[in-house]
């Protein structure tokens, strides 16, 4: 039986939780969409549902998450988890605010700490402001983001500003004292009326003991580095006992790389495959249209398919998505670029590609819902938060790595491949 249930905004986030969990010693799966009535329940001890929320009309997030919420309670979970991005994605119109207050209040718990950190990949929280290495958040190029433009790095009024309750600090120099201080803090905040605690990280010391002091908690919110803590605590209890918990199947066949992602990360990465890999960069500002670009790609792949990966992307730098959505909008113009890569996906598979990379969280739920997953099991590590994964319930067996866009070193697109031998 499962101990602990996870509600992920977006499918990377969910495999970058995941990803964390496994190297804990946990065996996790992640599901696509809230299972359907009648779905077998998969043998693990994470079970994530991955939603396409993070960026949805509030009142549909919120009644996803619940609906979330309401399946991991039947199937036995002990622990509740929503998880959401490391860089706080959510405008002052977001979704994070809107469904912590709605899982917290159908949990009975009142209170949930709130902790994006994630220093492995540079993310940090001190005396409630996030950073992005050495720069606020809404220095790092978040403010620039085509869907959740970040211009506030000062969590405790990001976070006031979307729920109904308050929100209090549990500030670095309490964090570092350790779990027992941490503890003691939110549970003073929670007694004055708190809904929310922000809590500092700056190292994967602080994430380990912020986990523990939640071992009590019916809901924590965060990124995945707050979920390092967590499986000691089942540990603790004689729960876990998976030795290897990431193993996958080998999977052969060709393999591809799809990117949507407009993060400096992605834009990195597509700039180092070109000279490694043949490479494809779709331009949607000057060919807005899903049938043109779609054939664009199926013409140029030709002949190109092999153990060596390809690399098709419709990534562009700020000033070209927001022209972009000037010309066609902010919803259109991101729908048109995941209903070309979904279609390219369709096609590379039918092409046969097995081994498929996919670069960010819109992307990513795109391209999974065409290709029909339904579940992922959670694999090794490629770079920190974005694991390899078995796709289980689809039509083709397959190995799939879905990317956060801000994720990854820079040669992440060609070394993916070379680990799995």
């Amino acid at each position: 039986m499962a101990l602990l249930g996870c509600i992920a905004d977006d499918f990377t986030g969910a495999t970058d939780l995941a990803s964390t969990l496994v190297k804990g010693g946990m065996r996790a799966v992640q599901l696509i969409g809230v299972p359907k009535p009648g779905d077998a329940l998969p043998e693990a001890d994470v079970l994530i549902v991955a939603l396409k929320s993070r960026t949805a009309p509030a009142r549909e997030a919120v009644a996803d998450s619940l609906a979330a919420l309401a399946w991991l309670q039947k199937a036995g979970c002990r622990q509740f988890f929503f998880k959401y991005c490391s860089t706080f994605d959510s405008t002052e119109a977001g979704n994070i605010g809107p469904v912590a207050d709605a899982l917290t209040e159908a949990l009975g718990s009142g209170f949930a700490l709130a902790c994006p950190a994630f220093p492995t990949n540079g993310r940090t929280v001190f005396q409630g402001h996030l950073f992005v290495g050495a720069v606020l958040l809404n220095e790092s190029g978040m403010e620039n983001h085509p869907l959740t433009p970040m211009t506030d790095a000062n969590l405790v009024r990001v976070l006031s500003r979307q729920t109904t309750g308050t929100v209090g600090l549990v500030p670095f120099a309490t964090v570092d004292a350790g779990a027992v201080a941490i503890r003691k803090a939110m549970t003073g905040l929670k007694e004055i009326g708190r809904r929310y605690a922000i809590v500092d990280a700056v190292t994967d010391a602080h994430l380990r003991a912020i986990g523990e002091a939640a071992e009590g908690h019916a809901l924590i919110t965060g990124g995945s580095g707050v979920a390092l803590g967590l499986p000691e605590n089942f540990r603790r209890q004689g729960l876990l006992a998976a030795s290897d918990p990431g193993a996958l199947p080998d999977v052969a066949g060709h393999a591809a790389v799809l990117a949507g992602s407009c993060s400096r990360a992605t834009l990195f990465q597509i700039g180092n495959a070109r000279g490694e890999v043949p490479t494809l960069e779709l331009d949607a500002l000057a060919t807005p249209d899903v049938a043109a670009l779609t054939a664009q790609a199926l013409e140029w792949m030709e002949g190109k398919l092999g153990a060596a990966p390809i690399v098709i992307a419709a990534s562009a730098p700020p000033d070209k998505v927001a022209a972009l959505q000037a010309k066609l909008g902010r919803e259109a113009a991101g729908a048109l670029v995941e209903e070309v890569l979904a279609n390219v996906a369709e096609a590379l598979v039918a092409r046969g590609v097995r081994r498929l990379v996919v670069a960010g969280g819109e992307t990513s739920g795109a391209v999974v819902q065409r290709l029909g997953v339904r579940a992922l099991r959670i694999g090794g590590e490629i770079d920190p938060g974005v694991p390899w994964t078995y796709a289980e319930g689809s039509g083709e067996p397959m190995l799939l790595a879905l990317k956060s866009g801000n994720f990854g070193a820079p040669d992440f697109f060609t070394k993916a491949f070379g680990v799995l031998g």
